[in-house]
């Protein structure tokens, strides 16, 4: 197509959609509310365009079968919420390790355990960067939009192939289940990143893990002419294990230098009426969409409030909201949850201005109404 293709979807439709324009082609899962949806979308859609579709026994399992693909060379993903993304959490340990990259899709419902399976929530956002044990990379997107759902998984596969990582959506359930008119663009329109291949000499020695100027080590697919070990283990340039002190020290810096190395490509934010604010509103998700309907409120009613949305919650933008808070007198951070990002706020400007919380845990949005009267201080 030359034209953009005008379609009506819910989010988990747009994520689906948005793999296969990336160039996913293996997906294995789980049902589970409230994600279930992308699971169905791509057990039709990838049949269709040469892919693979497994339904695994658990989430266990299906973030192992994505690890085994990738590393044959599928770009590949998996679908779940809340309970089915702590059961993964040590593979995904192992993906940040081995440096494979992945893409795992968490639509977020309320919790813990069981919770509310069909309720939104903003629940996991801080397990969505320290869910699995030891110093890990972790970039997160959570998109507010049918269109940026779209638009954010082929970031998260990018960012994937880019830094041999795995990357993380993290949708809320609204997000993942309301609809909007979206226009799909053209796949010529579309900047798609694959993985960096090693150019050997015949001869040469392939090495997995050495450290190169971007920090990131080019892969070759399994079967396509080299043999190497992958390991969870702490492993030097060979991949085999090692225990050397200086090797372990180099290796997990090094995965954790190469998202900072590349942290200008990969941070994508929103600032609304941030400019001359007073007070701003730090806000993702559909969480947002209530902010920036109670920012246009306030400014009715002649109060200077701005937006700052991160799209990409981790890495952090520090910077960004450092410099969109540096004429407010008090920022506050709506969540659904009971506080989890605002963390991440009172450490970066809590002792310069106060940081207020808008939290909610009763399976419903938060309101412009709520948003309103924290912005007004009542």
């Amino acid at each position: 197509m030359s034209t953009p293709e005008v379609k009506f979807l819910a989010g988990n439709e747009a994520c689906a959609e948005g793999a296969i324009a990336a160039g996913c082609r293996f997906f294995a899962g789980y049902p589970i509310s409230p994600s279930s949806e992308i699971m169905e979308k791509m057990s039709g859609m990838l049949p269709k365009v040469g892919g693979k579709f497994m339904q695994m026994e658990d989430e266990l399992a299906s973030m192992g079968a994505i690890i085994g693909a990738s590393l044959a060379g599928a770009k590949a993903m998996t679908g779940t919420s809340g309970p089915g993304f702590s059961l993964m959490q040590e593979n995904l340990g192992f993906a940040a390790m081995a440096e494979i990259p992945c893409v795992v899709v968490n639509a977020m419902r309320g919790g813990p355990s069981t919770g509310n399976p069909t309720g939104p929530s903003q629940s996991d956002i801080l397990q969505c960067r320290w869910g699995t044990h030891g110093d890990h990379p972790a970039i997160v997107l959570s998109p507010m939009t049918i269109r940026e759902v779209f638009d954010a998984t082929i970031h998260c596969f990018n960012f994937a192939e880019l830094l041999r990582t795995p990357v993380i959506l993290a949708m809320d359930a609204i997000v993942a289940h309301m609809r909007e008119r979206i226009e799909i663009p053209p796949a010529s329109e579309i900047k798609i990143i694959n993985r960096k291949k090693p150019e050997l000499k015949e001869g040469e020695t392939y090495y997995p893990y050495e450290t190169t100027e971007d920090l990131v080590p080019p892969m070759m697919n399994f079967g396509e002419g080299a043999r190497y070990h992958v390991t969870g283990l702490n492993h030097d340039k060979t991949g085999f294990p090692t225990g050397k002190a200086d090797l372990l020290e180099s290796g997990g810096r090094r995965i954790m230098d190469k998202i900072e190395k590349h942290i200008d490509e990969l941070l994508i934010f929103e600032h609304y009426n941030a400019e001359d604010c007073d007070v701003l509103v730090v806000a993702y998700g559909s969480t947002a969409r209530s902010a920036k309907r109670a920012i246009i409120e306030a400014r009715e009613q002649g109060l200077k409030a701005g937006l700052f949305r991160p799209v990409t919650l981790f890495p952090l933008p520090e910077k960004e909201i450092l410099k969109a808070a540096s004429n407010a007198k008090r920022i506050v951070v709506p969540e659904m949850n009971l506080g989890q990002y605002i963390l991440e706020i009172k450490r970066i400007v809590g002792k310069k201005v106060p940081v207020v919380g808008v939290n909610s845990v009763n399976g419903e949005p938060i309101l412009p109404s709520d948003i309103l009267s924290a912005i007004k201080g009542d």
